[in-house]
Protein backbone atom coordinates (compact mmCIF):
# COMPACT_ATOMS: atom_id res chain seq x y z
CA UNK A 1 0.00 0.00 0.00
CA UNK A 2 1.17 3.45 -0.93
CA UNK A 3 -0.42 6.50 1.08
CA UNK A 4 0.10 10.03 0.56
CA UNK A 5 -0.94 11.93 3.64
CA UNK A 6 -0.87 16.11 3.57
CA UNK A 7 1.80 15.81 1.35
CA UNK A 8 2.68 19.17 -0.39
CA UNK A 9 5.43 19.90 -3.10
CA UNK A 10 6.27 23.27 -4.71
CA UNK A 11 8.84 24.65 -6.82
CA UNK A 12 9.62 28.21 -5.45
CA UNK A 13 6.27 30.17 -5.66
CA UNK A 14 4.52 27.72 -7.51
CA UNK A 15 2.61 25.03 -5.70
CA UNK A 16 2.18 21.67 -7.76
CA UNK A 17 0.41 19.81 -4.88
CA UNK A 18 -0.91 21.25 -1.52
CA UNK A 19 -2.16 18.70 1.14
CA UNK A 20 -3.29 15.92 -1.16
CA UNK A 21 -4.10 12.46 0.09
CA UNK A 22 -4.79 9.14 -1.60
CA UNK A 23 -3.89 5.91 -2.08
CA UNK A 24 -3.13 3.07 -3.97
CA UNK A 25 -3.73 -0.43 -2.96
CA UNK A 26 -0.74 -3.44 -3.62
CA UNK A 27 -1.36 -5.68 -6.07
CA UNK A 28 -3.71 -3.47 -7.76
CA UNK A 29 -2.81 -1.30 -11.45
CA UNK A 30 -3.86 2.61 -10.94
CA UNK A 31 -3.45 4.95 -13.49
CA UNK A 32 -2.18 8.64 -13.45
CA UNK A 33 -4.61 10.85 -15.59
CA UNK A 34 -3.84 14.57 -16.32
CA UNK A 35 -2.80 16.95 -18.97
CA UNK A 36 0.82 18.17 -19.30
CA UNK A 37 2.38 19.67 -16.56
CA UNK A 38 -0.45 18.51 -13.77
CA UNK A 39 2.11 17.33 -11.27
CA UNK A 40 1.84 13.33 -12.86
CA UNK A 41 5.87 12.64 -13.21
CA UNK A 42 5.94 15.41 -9.79
CA UNK A 43 3.99 12.72 -7.52
CA UNK A 44 5.86 9.26 -8.90
CA UNK A 45 9.12 11.15 -8.19
CA UNK A 46 8.19 11.82 -4.65
CA UNK A 47 7.10 8.27 -4.28
CA UNK A 48 10.10 6.95 -5.26
CA UNK A 49 11.83 9.77 -3.21
CA UNK A 50 13.72 10.98 -5.50
CA UNK A 51 12.29 14.51 -4.87
CA UNK A 52 11.75 15.92 -1.29
CA UNK A 53 8.04 17.08 -0.25
CA UNK A 54 7.45 19.75 1.57
CA UNK A 55 5.18 19.04 3.74
CA UNK A 56 3.12 15.74 4.54
CA UNK A 57 4.06 11.98 4.34
CA UNK A 58 4.67 9.29 1.87
CA UNK A 59 4.44 5.77 3.29
CA UNK A 60 5.03 2.61 1.84
CA UNK A 61 3.87 -0.40 3.33
CA UNK A 62 3.79 1.84 6.47
CA UNK A 63 7.19 2.72 5.99
CA UNK A 64 7.86 7.03 5.75
CA UNK A 65 9.89 6.70 2.05
CA UNK A 66 12.30 9.30 4.00
CA UNK A 67 12.93 6.64 6.52
CA UNK A 68 14.20 4.18 3.71
CA UNK A 69 17.49 4.15 2.93
CA UNK A 70 18.34 5.10 -1.01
Amino acid sequence: MITLENVSISYGPKNIFKEFNSSFESEKTSVLIGPSGCGKSTLLKAILGLINIDDGYIRIDDRKVTDIKK
